[in-house]
């Protein structure tokens, strides 16, 4: 099985037609979680979902595709508070079902993907294995996310914290090369 989406014959002739769409490429120009936009997070569940489907003999069409339009709503993450209704998150996958019906046929499975992806943060219970299975894809891939995040803003202090100590020994003539020692030492608190 690829490990890359955009190499997977199978998966791509799921989700080809939806991913040629306006509506789904517009995902892209959305941040998501602080760290990637949402057309990534979108695909990233919909492929971890469409293997995970795949090795249990569930049904792939349906996962992959709710999985790729499980976040299809138009709004940034920051303007949330002005959905109304019950919160971002009861009422962003009732929106991004609307559209997802704007765009294709959806069946029930697919749209209990879509309504019941935030189970945990609602109350709203999964019917269907495929349905947890993108319910749970959709916190790993946050999780990931949001540690890949972490990751490049630490290396990011931490190059800062490199130049920093290197422009601090330069007048005393040490070594500018800061050591592994060094740098912990000094970034230790």
């Amino acid at each position: 099985m690829a490990l890359n989406w955009r190499e997977d014959r199978e998966y791509l002739a799921l989700v080809e037609d939806l991913l040629a769409t306006e509506e789904v490429q517009r995902l892209e120009s959305y941040v998501h979680h602080k760290v990637t936009n949402r057309l990534a997070h979108s695909i990233s569940v919909s492929y971890r979902s469409y293997r995970w489907a795949k090795k249990l003999g569930l049904d792939t069409r349906a996962i992959a595709r709710a999985g790729l339009l499980h976040d299809l709503f138009f709004y940034e993450s920051a303007d949330k508070g002005k959905v109304g209704g019950k919160g971002h998150n009861f009422e962003h996958p009732r929106i991004a079902l609307e559209n997802a019906r704007k765009l294709t046929e959806i069946s029930d499975l697919e749209a209990d993907i879509i309504l019941k992806h935030m189970c945990g943060a609602t109350f709203d219970i999964p019917k269907y294995k495929e349905s947890w299975i993108v319910t749970l894809m959709d916190k790993e891939s946050a999780i990931c996310e949001f540690f890949t995040g972490v990751k490049e803003r630490a290396q990011a202090e931490r190059n800062v914290t490199v130049e920093a100590l290197s422009y601090f020994f330069a007048p005393l003539r040490v070594s500018t090369v800061v050591d592994e020692a060094t740098l912990n030492y000094y970034t230790k608190y």
